[in-house]
């Protein structure tokens, strides 16, 4: 029942959008107004609020590292063999293979198994995908679409970039002990509470936004799959890696769940947002809401398996 309830919410606002575009209740004008809502306001808010709030141990830091890598990785794969899963897709395929829903999909799964006391086993792999989905995508998006080759320009539109000045900002104000601080004071609960006010509209938008863009024509189906295929390969080894590097940690079948959920999850929801400068037609941003939409029907597989056999 627990993961009915994490999991309809998801489908249902996917279908709601699906259902606005073919009824024509929403413009694509429209749409897009809250796209940019989302992703130019909302966004580096939440971005900000997720690493100045976060409480990174010691011990992390080499998880932290270990998944930073490997998504990374999944980037350059993605990019040596973005022929092999089609040329139409090939300048934004790539990015469809780095990081993982967490916050939306692997951890209220992940706690409805386990608990909310072990909600941080999943937390420090989030930690890895903020920094790939907002600093190294964008900075790779902005590269990509720039029509300067100066390495000033470049480099003042990078760190211009809203959630590349989010994430810095928050990361010196997390290092310095501000959070702690501030939360000892009158005003750490305006803070929390601004946040929580700020951010609870940006989930259902991306889904919403993904759904309205779910178009699953023929041309892309072999696509799809071959991309879906490699993903689920890279994060097989990924899955693998944490066997050889943290064999203690893996012995541990709570932890274990927790690995496996996460790293089968599907792409992060936020991805089409940041790679949208890069699309050429509509059928771009139908393609990415079909792979990600396609990829929770992997995590569900995976999460029914890790229930009966692991759980």
């Amino acid at each position: 029942m627990k993961a009915i309830e994490t999991i309809f919410p998801v489908f249902f606002m996917i279908f709601l959008g699906l259902l606005s575009r073919i009824k024509g209740w929403i413009t694509p004008e429209q749409k897009e107004g809250a796209n940019k809502i989302d992703f130019n306001v909302l966004f580096p808010v939440m971005i900000f609020n997720v690493l100045f709030t976060s409480h990174i141990e010691a011990q992390a830091v080499s998880i932290i590292f270990y998944v930073f890598i490997a998504f990374s990785l999944a980037i350059i794969i993605g990019y040596v063999l973005r022929n092999m899963t089609g040329k139409k897709w090939s300048h934004f395929s790539p990015f469809l293979l780095t990081t993982n829903e967490g916050g939306n999909v692997a951890l209220p799964l992940y706690t409805s198994i386990v608990g909310m006391a072990y909600a941080k086993n999943t937390v420090i792999f989030d930690i890895a995908g903020t920094l790939i989905a907002f600093i190294i995508v964008p900075i790779c998006v902005e590269k990509m679409t720039s029509d300067s080759t100066d390495i000033k320009v470049l480099l003042k539109k990078i760190f211009t970039n809203s959630f590349v000045v989010a994430v810095i900002l928050a990361l010196v104000l997390n290092l310095t002990g501000f959070y702690g601080f501030l939360m000892t004071t009158s005003l750490g609960s305006v803070y929390t509470k601004t946040i929580s006010q700020v951010t609870a509209p940006i989930v259902g938008m991306i889904l919403f936004i993904i759904g309205y863009n779910l178009k699953i024509k023929k041309d892309m189906i072999s696509s799809l799959l071959k991309l879906l295929s490699i993903r689920f390969i890279i994060y097989s080894c990924i899955i693998a890696g944490f066997f050889i590097l943290f064999p203690s940690l893996m012995s541990d079948k709570t932890y274990l769940m927790a690995v496996l959920i996460y790293f089968m999850s599907p792409t992060g929801f936020a991805i089409p947002m940041i790679i949208e400068p890069l699309n050429k037609t509509e059928e771009d941003a139908d393609f990415q809401a079909a792979f990600i939409s396609l990829g929770m029907i992997i995590t569900l597989i995976v999460y029914t398996c890790v229930v009966l056999f692991i759980a």
